[in-house]
């Protein structure tokens, strides 16, 4: 891989995130309304670790396990759906003291971004259609996949603390009138992750990340 093909990888991938935020980009947001960008880490974490295995899959070569268990990934998406209607409905209707007092459930957010990012049944596709398009044979592969992984986690990353913070600093700008509605917005942003979760398909939709 030469350096003007890794940075044309660069340039596709934020290219990819250059749309509104999709599910685990909600989901962030949310948290980081409710416990600030600092207590909302682990849902970063989990989103990644589930991007790390996506990543793995569709590097090697095991997409068309996907297509052969379409049934089965699509049963784990609508369980997603669930989940996450599940938690915006019971942060709307159960919070109404704004941001959490005490510090958040670390295993929680690390849950809740995990399964977000896992109930999605495109992320392995998109991976496994946007990464040989910058491999060269000719080199060793694993070594390609993982610099391609490990860039596009990166990027993702700081996307999302770039997310979060922006939110962190509107809810403490805007004061205690806006933080006693942070909950019930972030209950709101949920479940708008929950439809955009419900959209997402096998198959890959030009204009769409994996986010």
């Amino acid at each position: 891989m030469t350096i003007e093909i890794y940075l044309a990888y660069i340039t596709t991938v934020l290219i990819f995130f250059a749309h509104p935020p999709g599910p685990s980009q909600l989901l962030f947001i949310a948290n980081s309304m409710r416990h600030g960008v600092r207590g909302a880490m682990p849902t970063l974490v989990g989103d990644l670790s589930a991007n790390t295995l996506q990543i793995l899959i569709a590097g090697f070569g095991l997409v068309g396990l996907i297509h052969l268990s379409a049934s089965f990934f699509i049963a784990i998406k609508w369980m997603g759906v669930a989940y996450l209607v599940y938690l915006g409905a019971r942060i709307m209707l159960s919070s109404n003291k704004g941001r959490s007092i005490g510090p958040p459930r670390r295993g929680a957010l690390f849950r809740q971004g995990f399964v977000t990012s896992a109930a999605n049944p495109y992320a392995v596709v998109f991976f496994a259609a946007l990464f040989p398009q910058f491999i060269d044979p000719a080199r060793p592969l694993a070594f390609q996949i993982a610099v391609l992984g490990a860039t596009y986690l990166a990027i993702d990353g700081a996307i999302l603390v770039a997310m979060g913070s922006a939110a962190d600093r509107l809810v403490a700008a805007m004061g205690g009138r806006f933080e006693r509605w942070s909950a019930r917005v972030s209950g709101f942003f949920l479940i708008v992750a929950a439809v955009l979760l419900s959209l997402k398909d096998l198959q890959p939709a030009e204009g769409l990340s994996s986010k």
